[in-house]
């Protein structure tokens, strides 16, 4: 064997190989995209469910209200009235939230780059967690929805020293949560410990998944 024979055979080769590798990642990369597909998936009964229960919550509770403010404004109990309008009107935009992740996860086209899926997945992370600090931040309206006018005796002083403290307490709580809330804190153990259930895990996988496939294509 001369050595053009040599030379053409070892082309050959090299090029039978590197469409095995490039075969390789192609199949790496389909599997990996219908694994993150799975998981995305599983968000979306918890999603439905949420927004079916939160518009019966919101329209029911909504319509009670709506009623108090137009006939019973002056015999209703205002601590009630203000908590629970406030609470209603916090709900409503965590539904809206909800709506636009689930127009979300309708629209992420797994046949599309690794880079543009990714970017949808940034996008839910962010809205969940803007879904979380909404929530965190309803925390005092509900301490203070039954308080009423006769809590206001002198001899009710013991009860005012408790109940301000729980109140204060889950205010300083929910202002805290709510401007700290964010991905940057990630990492940090309480917000793990928030962050473990159905809607935010699959996620981190599913990220992790599509992060792997962009440093096995570097390599």
């Amino acid at each position: 064997m001369n050595e053009n024979e040599l030379k053409n055979l070892w082309k050959s080769a090299n090029a039978k190989i590197t469409e095995s590798l490039v075969l390789n990642r192609q199949h790496i990369e389909e599997i990996t995209k219908i694994k993150a597909q799975s998981l995305i998936s599983s968000i979306k009964p918890i999603k439905v469910f949420t927004i079916l229960v939160g518009i019966t919550w919101v329209i029911s509770l909504g319509g009670y209200l709506a009623n108090l403010w137009i006939n019973q404004y002056t015999t209703t109990n205002k601590f009630f009235l203000f908590a629970a309008t406030a609470q209603v009107f916090l709900t409503a935009l965590t539904i809206g939230f909800y709506v636009y992740q689930l127009i979300l996860l309708n629209n992420i086209d797994f046949s599309n780059t690794v880079v543009e899926i990714q970017e949808k997945i940034i996008a839910l992370k962010t809205s969940t967690i803007h879904v979380a600090r909404l929530c965190f931040l309803q925390l005092p309206l509900w301490t203070i929805f039954y308080w009423n006018d006769t809590m206001f005796k002198p001899e009710y002083w013991a009860w005012w020293l408790l109940q301000g403290i729980f109140t204060i307490g889950f205010t300083v709580l929910s202002i805290w949560l709510f401007f700290n809330l964010k991905y940057e804190n990630r990492k940090a153990k309480w917000f793990l410990w928030l962050f473990c259930g159905k809607e935010w895990q699959p996620l981190v996988q599913a990220m992790e998944m599509l992060e792997n496939i962009n440093e096995f294509t570097k390599e």
